[in-house]
């Protein structure tokens, strides 16, 4: 069976609506999911920054947006067959990050245009020492679609599986939503410093939101 076109319309990805009725509330319940923010996801296109420090991270966000989520994916997972037939159906489509992917910024800036929402990881890969750089992948997509980002804290998940243990656990998972990023606030300047100041922004609203969460200063919103 053939892969879906990932810019097939939203709602025609039957498997993804299934799973995110059916299994997506139970997963949050599963780590104790405390969600935040949710009033701060606008309507329309929407780019969702988060940080990145578990491979559950993307599961945490897909199960506790207030909307459907297209993420952005590294290739070399769909290496595995499994692994490919269940993304290519989740919303997700695949991105080289070794290089420029015009295919996967092609898709992501087509999604956002019609008011879909995109998630992407800033770091381009897992952080766990919170020092890693941000690449500027995702202010060049906002500026391209006009689409404001919202930065995302994912706390907890770093827990799951740390390093040297073999096994799972449960801890209690906590998620935030920040205020969001409007591209066209940053008008002035080059291209090249206008991308920088939107990843700048957005990785200060993401560490930002880290430490409210950490703090508990967040009031609690329900995912929907």
């Amino acid at each position: 069976m053939s892969a879906p076109n990932p810019l097939a319309p939203t709602n025609s990805f039957t498997f993804a609506l299934s799973v995110r009725k059916y299994l997506a509330s139970p997963f949050r319940r599963l780590f104790r999911t405390k969600v935040y923010g949710t009033q701060n996801v606008p309507d329309g296109p929407v780019i969702f920054a988060g940080n990145h420090i578990s491979y559950a991270d993307p599961m945490i966000l897909w199960a506790s947006a207030s909307r459907p989520v297209h993420f952005m994916a590294k290739s070399t997972l769909w290496e595995n067959p499994v692994l490919a037939w269940g993304l290519s159906r989740l919303w997700a489509f695949p991105v080289d990050r070794d290089k420029p992917d015009r295919t996967a910024i092609h898709i992501a800036e087509t999604l956002l245009k019609r008011g879909d929402t995109v998630g992407i990881f800033p770091e381009g890969t897992r952080n766990l020492s919170g020092t890693a750089d941000a690449q500027q992948g995702v202010a060049f997509i906002a500026l391209r679609a006009g689409a404001p980002i919202v930065p995302v804290a994912i706390v907890g998940t770093e827990k799951i599986r740390p390093r040297g243990v073999r096994t799972i656990r449960f801890p209690q998972v906590k998620i935030a939503f920040g205020q969001p990023i409007v591209p066209a606030d940053f008008s002035e300047g080059t291209r090249k410093e206008q991308m920088a100041m939107i990843t700048s922004a957005v990785m200060k609203g993401i560490e930002s939101q880290v430490a409210k969460v950490r703090e508990g200063s967040l009031e609690e919103g329900s995912a929907r």
